[in-house]
Formats: structure tokens, sequence, C-alpha cells
């Protein structure tokens, strides 16, 4: 597996927070980053057979710390502003289970390196919080940008050596947009989500 693909994933999950907030951006992606290798080493939720289960932890714990709606309003852009509120929640609902379908499953590969957290950077209710993850004896910086909500910060982008998670996809539905419209980009995603539930992915 490729070292930027693994550590995208485990990124991706380790923004979720079972805890309060905390006084700060750092503050809250520290004890969630425990909370995940907690899930990775759980013995009970190994096999093929828990597989069902343990995404779905993982998922849980995703949810409580990712901003999957501020995310997918960047990821569309000023399309967003072109559909309505059900729209919206749809394609909210769309994207979250097409990152979960693309990343969850290579979890597992993630070896657990070291976690430093170097600095942070508040602008009002937005933040960058920077990390350096330690894998396979190579560290590379990872930055986590950050909303406040209800006194909560929340992840909605990642970016990893200038990569963002955000405009990746942004560039990935350019073309598609443009060529097919909004409804056409609705049909690609709910394919490719089909795709993955029936195991062809």
């Amino acid at each position: 597996m490729k070292i930027f693909v693994q550590l995208l994933c485990v990124i991706c999950l380790a923004c979720s927070s079972s805890v309060f907030a905390g006084e700060s951006p750092t503050e809250d992606l520290k004890p969630a980053l425990t909370s995940l290798v907690g899930l990775l080493g759980d013995e009970s939720l190994k096999g093929d057979e828990k597989k069902e289960e343990r995404r779905a932890k993982i998922m849980t714990e995703i949810k409580k710390g990712f901003d999957f709606k501020e995310m997918s309003k960047r990821v569309l852009g000023k399309t967003w502003r072109d559909i309505d509120a059900a729209e919206q929640e749809r394609f909210t609902e769309i994207m979250t289970k097409l990152l979960e379908n693309v990343y969850v499953g290579k979890l597992e590969g993630y070896s657990g390196g070291e976690i430093e957290y170097v600095n942070e950077i508040i602008k009002g209710d937005r933040a960058q919080v920077t990390t350096l993850i330690e894998d396979n004896d190579v560290k590379l910086p990872v930055h986590y940008i950050m909303s406040r909500e209800d006194a909560k910060w929340m992840v909605y982008d990642i970016n990893i050596e200038g990569v963002s998670l955000v405009r990746n996809y942004q560039e990935q539905f350019k073309s598609i947009l443009r060529k097919d419209k909004y409804s056409g980009l609705v049909k690609v995603l709910e394919e490719k989500n089909k795709s993955f539930a029936e195991g062809q992915q």
C-alpha cells in the first residue's frame, strides 16, 4: 500500500473524538488518536466476520469529529449554492459513503507510527493543526484544517505534502460538473458506491 493512501485513510479516521471538546484544536485531536488506535488494536473486532461491525464502529467515531457537510460544500463549490437544502443533505450522504468506501477498507494497513504535534494556527473559527506522522521510518507533515462548531473543533479537510483531500475531489468532479452538471455527478457517485456495495471495487 502506498504510504500516501495509508496515511490519508488513517488521518481521516483519526479526526474523530469521543470526548468533550478541548480548549484548542490540538486538544480535540489528541484524544481522538487514542480512540482510533484502540479500535485498530481491538482483537474482538478482527477478522472478516467482524468486518461490518468494525467499519460501523469506525464510521461512528469519524462522524463525531469530521464535518462531512462542510467538506461536501467545499468540494462542490458554487454548485452547492445552486441546490436546495434537501439536495445538500443528499449529496453529503453520498459523499460520506464514498469516503467510507474508498478509505475505511484501507485503514487496517496502517502500522501505527508516532505522531508529533508541531503547531496550530487559529484564525477566528478556522484553524490548522500541523503534525508529523512517522510511518516506515519516514516523517510526513500532515495538516488538519478545522472549523469550530458549538465550541468543538471539527475537521473538514486534510492536507498531506501539499495534497488537499477537498481540492483533490474538486479536481476530480470539475470535468463531470462541466459536462454532465450536478445530476450527472450524483449519478456517477451513486454508481461508484453501488459498485463498492456489490464488491466490484
